[in-house]
């Protein structure tokens, strides 16, 4: 067992206890309102038995982390705390997050969940609470943090942050973005989110699976931890194997472009003009240098591209290496239907090629060679002059998304 330590939002530290094998696979732990990590810990054991390295974090204001001064307890907070924390692990985790914690989770992964997280647990999420619920709950809690003052686990202050209603609303229209498989955990004797409810919100996520503890209110309890277990050993094993995904010569081609996707990339359009004066472009990632002497690059192309007949025959193009403010011209030049250059900077080199301005580097090239290569060909080009911009930063492509540079 490990303690780690996190920077959250406005730099609060966030305590976490880790445990696994650094190399397993990894599950981040978000509890509830008015508890701490300890009360995975039973969950957590089990996690790592069954291969999961595990990590259990405190939120803000609970267990070993931070309690802030200014008593900075809100929502949004807390949200950006569980982001800068995924931004920080070496890998992206299963979270794991029940009541104040699933919404805490949902809200951080509405955006660039694939990016920071490799799928989502939700356990008794709360949806629609009934105010009297909500009261009788914080009373209960209140009634807790009193019971033995100044050995509170929890900051009470939390509770005066949150607004059961104002949360539901929040995360209204946040299940179709969460871009991840999702089981959602419920006790079926719950009275903070009924049936109907936790299968309406299941229903609009994007991969979305729902279950039921049986004679359990809350599922983590220990007396329903087994059973918390059984069902989050299923759905990872299921969903985010141990396993590294394979791919043999055959099979499932997604899994080879999968495969592909690990090796990060730059971004290019790779530009000329078609016999009749017109530009022609398109955005490829499979770019790289061949030689320095003779100054040689090469590019892969889509026979089935529109713009490939007229590539593999032009004498001159350009290859435009992109800057990560112009995502937008790389969506318009991988797209069809419209009028790329009408839309984007650009001029015509000093060696008659369409040469987008503002771009990280341009190259324009003389034709020096074609090679096929299955369903895409080679086009090799001599470099006849290089312009580039050193102040900028590159445009990333990474397992299907578009990525910027992290500076450690």
């Amino acid at each position: 067992m490990s303690i780690f330590e996190y920077r959250g939002f406005a730099g609060v530290r966030l305590a976490a206890e880790v445990i696994g094998a650094d190399d397993d696979p990894s599950v981040l732990l978000i509890h509830g309102a008015g508890q701490t990590r300890r009360v995975w810990d039973s969950i957590a054991n089990a996690l790592q038995q069954a291969g999961r390295r595990v990590i259990s974090l405190d939120l803000r204001g609970h267990g070993g982390s931070e309690w802030p001064e200014d008593g900075r307890y809100d929502f949004e907070a807390m949200v950006e705390d569980l982001r800068a924390v995924l931004a920080q692990l070496g890998t992206r985790p299963v979270v794991v997050a029940s009541t104040l914690g699933g919404w805490i989770a949902a809200a951080a992964l509405e955006r660039d969940a694939a990016m920071l997280a490799a799928g989502l647990v939700l356990v008794d999420l709360p949806l629609n609470v009934d105010p009297d619920v909500s009261q009788k709950i914080g009373a209960r809690l209140r009634d807790v943090a009193m019971l033995a003052p100044g050995q509170a686990r929890w900051d009470i202050r939390v509770l005066g942050a949150f607004d059961a209603a104002a949360m539901t609303e929040r995360l209204d229209g946040v299940a179709e973005h969460i871009g991840l498989p999702t089981l959602y955990v419920r006790g079926a004797m719950s009275e903070i989110v009924s049936r109907e409810d936790a299968e309406a919100f299941v229903d609009r996520l994007p991969d979305g699976e729902f279950v039921e503890v049986e004679d359990a209110a809350l599922v983590v309890t220990d007396d329903r931890v087994d059973a918390l277990g059984g069902h989050l050993i299923d759905f990872l094993e299921r969903r985010a194997p141990r396993g590294s995904p394979e791919y043999r010569a055959g099979s499932d081609a997604r899994t080879f472009r999968d495969a592909l996707g690990c090796f990060a990339t730059g971004v290019t359009v790779v530009t000329a003009f078609c016999p009749d004066g017109r530009p022609i472009g398109l955005t490829a990632n499979s770019f790289t240098s061949v030689s320095l002497d003779p100054p040689l690059l090469l590019v892969c192309i889509a026979n089935n591209a529109g713009s490939a007949p007229f590539l593999r025959e032009a004498e001159r193009f350009a290859v435009n290496v992109l800057q990560i403010g112009q995502q937008p011209t790389s969506n318009r030049f991988a797209g069809k239907g419209e009028d790329r250059f009408a839309a984007t900077p650009w001029e015509v080199g000093e060696f008659g090629t369409p040469v987008l301005t503002g771009s990280l580097s341009s190259f324009e090239c003389v034709r020096d060679a074609v090679h096929d290569g299955g369903d895409h060909f080679l086009l090799v080009g001599r470099v006849i002059k290089a312009i580039f911009e050193p102040r900028r930063d590159p445009l990333l492509y990474f397992r299907g998304k578009y990525r910027k540079l992290h500076f450690a």
